[in-house]
């Protein structure tokens, strides 16, 4: 089991170039990359998502990017030979026209424009995709770490409060037939203190005992409660993301306990149905960070 939110950092440098990404996850229904790399750096976001998103399968991803060239050679020195050429042809008509003395050094040449430029150097696109996917892969690794260590924990509480609940379901089972012959009981001590001399209709008494019987059932209840309960702890032993499952199956957990609620009729018994729906919503509330 693991948790949706984590922190990963990765940075790889080579030849001069370094990479770092940093990520940040949340909870979120689906899997959500969000990355700004802008467009020199667009071929290396498609490599970031596919990273992310061999691990993780849910969550709001937040990635952040930087780039940096320490080689020290941003620039390379261009020359212009051909209009060198130029120049050198004009400063030899002009010396030939008017007699100058003197020939068109290369400092001179220098100094003119154009002649020599300097020109950025572009990045080799394949060295930084390497860059990138190596500093990506180190983030995830990292991400997923701590997603393991937090999942770690959410399944020991998860554990304790589904405990919790079959303690309390367990109450329920027991306390399920005693509250017929406890209606029964209560409902002749009744009809006795109204009619007093007259003897009780036993036909008519089994007839509503019955009635209530049949109306308080909650065997069906009891059934399927423990069956979804046995499936929860399933998914809590699997490897693979289970976070939706397990909140589909909080879920008709909480609807097979509101049924017993409504059924109840019985002081215990709703005791002990207000504490199954307390710790619910406490398993709730940790499984929308399970991913």
């Amino acid at each position: 089991m693991k948790s949706m939110t984590g922190y990963g950092k990765g940075v790889c440098s080579r030849d001069g170039k370094t990479v770092t990404i940093e990520i940040k996850a949340v909870n979120n229904r689906y899997l959500e990359i969000n990355s700004r790399l802008g467009k020199s750096f667009a071929v290396c976001d498609e490599i970031i998502r596919k990273e992310i998103g061999r691990t993780v399968k849910r969550g709001s991803v937040d990635v952040y990017f930087s780039y940096e060239n320490v080689s020290g050679a941003n620039a390379e020195l261009k020359l212009d030979l051909s209009l060198a050429a130029e120049y050198v042809k004009a400063s030899k008509k002009l010396r030939d026209e008017f007699m100058l003395d003197g020939d068109m050094g290369s400092t001179a040449l220098l100094r003119f424009p154009d002649v020599v430029s300097l020109q950025p150097l572009k990045d080799d696109p394949e060295l930084i995709k390497d860059v990138t996917r190596e500093a990506a892969a180190e983030a995830v690794r990292s991400l997923d770490a701590m997603r393991v260590i937090e999942g770690a924990s959410i399944k020991a509480d998860l554990t304790g409060l589904v405990a919790t609940i079959v303690a309390a379901l367990e109450k329920v089972i027991k306390r399920a037939p005693v509250v017929v012959e406890d209606y029964r009981a209560k409902l002749r001590q009744r009809i006795s203190e109204v009619l007093k001399e007259v003897p009780v209709d036993e036909a008519r008494l089994l007839n509503e005992v019955a009635f209530f019987a049949d109306k308080a059932d909650i065997n069906e209840e009891i059934s399927r409660l423990s069956s979804h309960i046995n499936q929860f702890v399933t998914c809590l032993e699997s490897d693979e993301p289970q976070g939706r499952k397990l909140d589909f199956l909080s879920q008709e957990m909480n609807r097979e306990i509101n049924t017993m609620g409504s059924k109840s009729n019985d002081i215990e018994l709703t005791r002990y149905v207000v504490e199954m729906k307390n710790q619910l919503e406490k398993i709730k509330e940790q499984i929308r960070n399970v991913e």
